[in-house]
Order: structure tokens, then sequence, then C-alpha cells
């Protein structure tokens, strides 16, 4: 991708409009100021559109993109700015809209509105759901420092801090902190860094996060729910097996909302040794206990004790809850709701 495909892309926006003249569309004729001109006659009236191209449509560089047209604009009256991506996020179209800047992606989503020319479409999804910095963000490693800053997100953070709370490197801490700013997600000032719109970076994490990425086994057990929840606290201090309910048993703690009847912990440790001496066995269906192996330690971070009981800090709670069949939803969003408080 770059400015050859954002020129045919901006060829056959204009080219489906069936009374524009185009005279010209190229690179920007002198090579200084925006990437790409188009010159057109509209009713017979001569306008330019100017448009500038990015590799990313987040945010930060939609604002960057608006800047320079808008500076090139100011000296030249009734020319057009447009703002090219390979993908546009909402958010990214809200500002180019805003700033009467129209804009265009490879996805089919565009906004142009000028002279008498109107041309909306939107609702076209990511092309590129699998883009680099989603992989880079939504990382296990990447995902530690997410946790911290949702699970803190009043305090402002330094990169060491931060990196040292994660248990992460700084250059990983760098990279996420670039990613979020990207998404203008991020508050930076001298006391530090702290999320911004910890709800948008909760709705997108959702969108990557798997709860089957963990190894999950289930088990059945003849006692209720919340006497195998105690049983399975106290046998993993006696076996010194780090553990923390979620799921289910997470919400049932933090934010009652549904009945359950399947008791959800993570378990790192020998998880044989936990179920032998519990008398829990494995079954194929039927069963009442899941205990998940945890694709990543981070998801211990924020565990607190309720009632003498380790518990997944909410975040956590909630990403499992979201991406867990049958009422999964319901409990989570309840989770949800108390943890938006703290924001």
């Amino acid at each position: 991708m770059g400015e050859q495909t954002a020129l045919q892309a901006l060829q056959d926006c204009l080219g489906k409009i069936s009374f524009l003249q185009v005279e010209y569309i190229g690179p920007i004729r002198g090579g200084q100021g925006p990437d790409l001109q188009a010159v057109l006659r509209v009713q017979g009236r001569p306008v330019e559109v100017f448009a500038e191209y990015e590799d990313n449509g987040q945010p930060r560089w939609a604002r960057q993109a608006v800047y320079v047209l808008k500076g090139w604009l100011a000296e030249r009256p009734g020319a057009y700015g447009v703002f090219i991506a390979p993908y546009i996020s909402p958010a990214a179209a809200a500002i180019c809209k805003e700033a009467q800047i129209g804009y265009l992606d490879l996805a089919g989503n565009c906004h142009l509105s000028f002279e008498t020319v109107y041309v909306h479409q939107e609702g076209y999804p990511d092309p590129f759901p699998q883009r680099r910095d989603l992989r880079s963000l939504y990382s296990p490693k990447a995902e530690r420092i997410l946790r911290v800053l949702l699970t803190q997100s009043q305090c402002n953070w330094k990169i060491e801090a931060l990196a040292e709370a994660a248990e992460v490197s700084f250059g990983q801490v760098s990279n996420v902190k670039k990613l979020l700013a990207d998404r203008e997600w991020l508050l930076l000032d001298a006391a530090g860094i702290r999320l911004s719109n910890p709800g948008a970076l909760l709705d997108e994490w959702i969108q990557q996060y798997k709860y089957r990425r963990n190894r999950v086994t289930d088990y059945y057990s003849m006692t209720d729910v919340t006497e195998s929840e105690y049983r399975l606290a106290e046998t993993c201090q006696h076996l010194g097996l780090r553990y923390a309910l979620t799921g289910f048993s997470g919400a049932a703690r933090l934010a009652p909302a549904v009945r359950y009847q399947r008791v959800m912990a993570y378990i790192q440790g020998d998880l044989g040794a936990l179920t032998d001496a519990l008398g829990w066995k494995p079954v194929p269906s039927g069963a009442n206990i899941s205990l998940l192996a945890p694709y990543d330690e981070g998801v211990f971070y924020g565990a607190r004790d309720m009632d003498g009981v380790q518990i997944a800090a909410p975040v956590q709670v909630y990403l499992d809850l979201q991406s867990y069949r049958g009422r999964g939803q319901e409990a989570a969003e309840a989770v949800r709701m108390d943890l938006e408080k703290s924001w």
C-alpha cells in the first residue's frame, strides 16, 4: 500500500460521479504540499482537491493529515482536502468531518462534500483485521500493560514504573504507548501517561480476546459451586499454587447479577496434584468446574482477596465472561458497570 494505491482509490471514487470532469489527478504539481492533487470541473467551475495519504487511519494520524491539509487550503480558497488511509476508524472519520475535510479508505468508507458533490458511505469493516498494530497491542506481554492501565486508570505512569508493574521491558511499554497514542486514548503530560478513554480500549480488546487461549479443563464435583470454590481456595493455599477465580465465580463477588452453576478459576502449577487432592475428575460433558491454565501469568495482575478467596481483577473477569458462551455477557455487563465507576 502507498500513494499509488491511494491515487487509484481517489480516481475510482471521483470517476463514479457522472457530472465531474477530471482534468488532472496525480502527484501534486510542483512537488510540495499534500501527496495528491486533482483538478476538476463541477458544472463548468474549476475545483482543486488535495489529498494526504497515511498508512495508518487512527485518530492521531487523521488529526495530523487535517493539520497539513487545512494549512495548505488556507491559501487556496475554494479548494477541498481529503484524508486517505487503508482503513479510517469512526473516530478518525469524526475528526475529518468536524474539520470539514473529506476522507476515503480502501474498505469503501468515504465522505466527500464540496460544491454540488456529496458522497457518503460508512459501515464497511476493516479489510485488514490482522494488522500488525493489533497483533502488537494485544499480544500477551502488551496485554500486561493494558491490565495495569485499566486497573489503575487514575494513576499517572512513568515508563519505568509501568514496565516494572507490568513485568515487561521498557521497549514493550514504549511500543504500547505509541499504539494507544495513535488512537488518542492516552493523556500525556509531565506527570506521566494515563488512559483518556478506557472504555474504547476495552471495547477493542474484547474484539481480539479469546477465552479459549487458556487451556481449559472441565471437571465435575458433587458439591455445590460455593463449597467447591472454598475447597479450591484452601487446597491451592495448602499446595502453594497460584490461583484466582474468574468468570461467573469472579462476577458473583464483584457484581452479583445472574445465578451460576459453574466454578471458573485460573490455576498456575500442578493441576493434577490439585484435582487429585480434591477428587475431581475430568469429564467431556456435564461439567460444573472449569480450570484454566493461563496463556500468560498477566491474568493474575490485580487479583484480590475477597472473603478469603482470590478473585481476578474486574478487567480480567469481564474479558473472560464477555467471550464466554451462555449468560456470560449478562454477567459481564454487570462487572463492567461496576468497573466504570473507577474511570
